[in-house]
């Protein structure tokens, strides 16, 4: 299925799992795809329910894309969710991902986005 964020077509992928988990949901889910700009780049894949500025795959399904920036560099905080704050891009086009990928494993929501096929 697929799914338009800033004019830009997403190519959504659910597994069969992620399908099956998604149908006993009583409330949609939102997968949002977040681009962290720092010393490097981090692309993870947050779940949740708030529909604020979400856009609908389906009825079961929306998505957003939400790029942020570190207040700092600091290698040193490894896995750690560094301060950050939101990174207004004025064409976000180009940074938005062309799939996104949703498992769902052993009661948890997976997933990974990225560029190229």
């Amino acid at each position: 299925m697929n799914v338009t964020l800033y004019d830009k077509l997403i190519d959504v992928r659910l597994t069969a799992a992620a399908e099956r988990a998604l149908t006993l949901r009583a409330t949609p889910l939102v997968a949002e795809m977040e681009l962290l700009f720092s010393c490097l780049l981090r692309k993870r894949v947050c779940f949740g329910e708030s529909m604020d500025q979400a856009t609908p795959v389906n009825d079961r399904l929306s998505v957003r894309f939400k790029p942020i920036m570190t207040r700092r560099c600091s290698v040193s905080e490894g896995g750690a969710t560094p301060p950050s704050e939101g990174f207004p891009l004025e064409n976000p086009r180009p940074f938005v991902p062309g799939w996104l990928a949703i498992d769902y494993r052993r009661g948890e929501w997976v997933g990974q986005f990225g560029y190229a096929e």
